[in-house]
Order: C-alpha cells, then sequence, then structure tokens
C-alpha cells in the first residue's frame, strides 16, 4: 500500500553511513554525505549528536556542524558531557571526559557551536545540573534527562527547572536495578517529560516497548534512533567519540567482547515498523513519533514529505521518494 507521509525527525544521530559526526576528521562533505544517505529512509531534519569527549574534540566537530548549511541540520544535540560517571548509567560515555555540569562550560561549547546546540541532556543529580537548566531554558535550549542515576527529588527539581524529555528511556541505565523505586519508573511517571525510545529490538524488547508507550501515551512518545556511523553500513567495527563499536550480523552495535550497547544502526522508516509490530498501534499513529511530534517538541515543523510502501503484515515501511 502507498502512502504518504511528512518528512521524518531524528532528535539523536550520532552518525550515519560509515560517518561518525563526533569524528576529528568530520568535514562539510561528510556531513552532507551522511544526511543524504538519511535522507533515503525519509529523514528530513535531524539533531547531530555529539556525546561525552574532551573540549577539543567536541569542537571540532560542532564548528563543522555549525557551518554546515544543510538544511536536515534543525540544530544540534549535546548527549554529555554532563552525565553520571557510575558503571552503567554511563553507558559508553567515556568516563575520563565526563564533567560537571557548568553554566561557563556549556557557553564556551555553544560559542564552538555557534549558537547552534538546541537540546541537551545532562543528569540532574550532579552538582550546578539546575543553575544550568536555568540557563538552558532561559537561552531556548531544551533539556532532557538520560544517563542518570537519579532519584525522584532531583528529577522532580529537574522538572520544575525546566526539563521536558526523558533521553532513551529504559536504556543507559545498569541492566540490574531494584525492583522500585529506580530511574525508569521516575521517568516514566513524570508526565510534563516527553519520551524518547530506540525501537530496534536491542535495547528494548518488545513487551517493554508496548508498556513504555501505552505508560506514557503515544503523544508523549519520540522515536530516535541513536545511530552511530554502523547505521546503514555492513558489519564490521565502527567508532562514535573514539569508542569502539562492533556492529553484528543481526544489527546489534555493541561494545567489544561485552554484551554492553553503544548507539545502534537502527534507521528511523525501520523504527516506525517495529514499533507498529511490538505495540500492535496503526501506522498513523507510529508516524507522528518520527516526524510531527519531535519537530513540535523542539517548537519547529517537519520538512518535505514522504511516498513509501507499507508491507502491513510484514509491518516493513520502504521509501520511494523524498519530495522538499
Amino acid at each position: 500500500m502507498k502512502v504518504t507521509l511528512p518528512g521524518l525527525f531524528d532528535l539523536q544521530v550520532n552518525g550515519f553511513a560509515g560517518i561518525d559526526f563526533n569524528s576529528p576528521d568530520l568535514t562539510s562533505d561528510r556531513v552532507d554525505e551522511a544526511l543524504e544517505r538519511m535522507r533515503r529512509t525519509g529523514v528530513t531534519r535531524c539533531l547531530p549528536t555529539l556525546i561525552t569527549s574532551s573540549f577539543d574534540r567536541f569542537a571540532a566537530s560542532a564548528r563543522v556542524l555549525a557551518r554546515s548549511s544543510h538544511p536536515a541540520i534543525a540544530g544540534i544535540h549535546m548527549e554529555g558531557p554532563y552525565v553520571s560517571a557510575e558503571d552503567g548509567y554511563r553507558g559508553a560515555h567515556p568516563r575520563e571526559h565526563v564533567a560537571p555540569p557548568s553554566v561557563d562550560d556549556f557557553r564556551r561549547r555553544q560559542d564552538a557551536a555557534g549558537g547552534r546546540i538546541a537540546l541537551v541532556t545532562l543528569a540532574p543529580e550532579l552538582p550546578g545540573a539546575l543553575p544550568l537548566i536555568d540557563y538552558l531554558v532561559t537561552a531556548g535550549v531544551r533539556v532532557a534527562l538520560g544517563h542518570t542515576a537519579a532519584t525522584a527529588r532531583p528529577i522532580d527539581e529537574a522538572i520544575t527547572a525546566g526539563a521536558t524529555l526523558a533521553t532513551h528511556l529504559g536504556n543507559g541505565c545498569p541492566q540490574l536495578l531494584p525492583r522500585h523505586p529506580n530511574i525508569i519508573w521516575d521517568l516514566l511517571a513524570a508526565d510534563a517529560l516527553v519520551a524518547s525510545v530506540i525501537v530496534d529490538g536491542h535495547h528494548l524488547p518488545r513487551s517493554t516497548v508496548r508498556s513504555l508507550i501505552r505508560a506514557k501515551g503515544a503523544r508523549q512518545i519520540v522515536l530516535v534512533t541513536d545511530a552511530i556511523a554502523a547505521a546503514a553500513s555492513p558489519p564490521g567495527r565502527y567508532r562514535v567519540a573514539g569508542v569502539e563499536c562492533d556492529l553484528a550480523d543481526d544489527g546489534r552495535v555493541s561494545l567489544p567482547g561485552t554484551p554492553y550497547l553503544a548507539g545502534s544502526s537502527l534507521t528511523l522508516d525501520r523504527a516506525i515498523g517495529n514499533t507498529v509490530r511490538f505495540t500492535g498501534l496503526p501506522l498513523d499513529d507510529a508516524v507522528p513519533m518520527a516526524s510531527t511530534i519531535p519537530a513540535a517538541y523542539l517548537g519547529t515543523t517537519t520538512a518535505g514529505t514522504v511516498t513509501a510502501d507499507w508491507d502491513a503484515a510484514a509491518c516493513e515501511l520502504r521509501v520511494c521518494e523524498v519530495i522538499g
């Protein structure tokens, strides 16, 4: 069945088609190449995402992204370095570059990014987090909570200060947690938070995806890929911000020799199909999670239209043409 969709919008993408947005040798041509490859999957707008790294590495990538005139770039997502240093909560973010939240530090990062940082993921329990959230909200930068070991109180304080998103809910935390309370329940229960989720079949089991979306509500869910250079690429070894990752034949991206995930090889069109298959929701409910809902979250709009073939039996979306 032929369907027409609004252009897709990915709030969290670290790289694509062999290209790492966090690489020190990033160039404008390589940014354009990655974005054009993403366009083939229906993504017409996105937030290239820079993860925890040294300031120099961050600044080098941010300057290249800031100079890009490609219309797909709606801003930059800065995920870290203001994240928990604890194992499990930190995920694949390198411990040596984790840093405390600081208005001064953010200002110099925003200067390097030419003012294009639109979203910051941080851990609200860290000293300095609340003053930084106040500053970001006043500056018009969205604040997300992620890679955090926070308890209910700092989460509530962060929401009161203006945090509005839970980054990849259900991930960025240890494999073993107390039954309750824990960070997943606290973020899930926060009605003021939109939640992004990675529906690749590796980050979250089918039943977890169903439960998260039912509890949060479809209008409060954003589908993201958290893709690294391994997306739209053959199995092998890739890097994100200098961290080596292995892409297996089944599409799982992990730290070498470990079961720990490190980004994904997901594309947003597949995320839509997976969401329909996992939840039983109609396609018309899943598409906004990857298009108009993330756009509205940022206070902007989608771009262009996508014509695709929808195989309802297999829950597969195959992009045919992207216009605009």
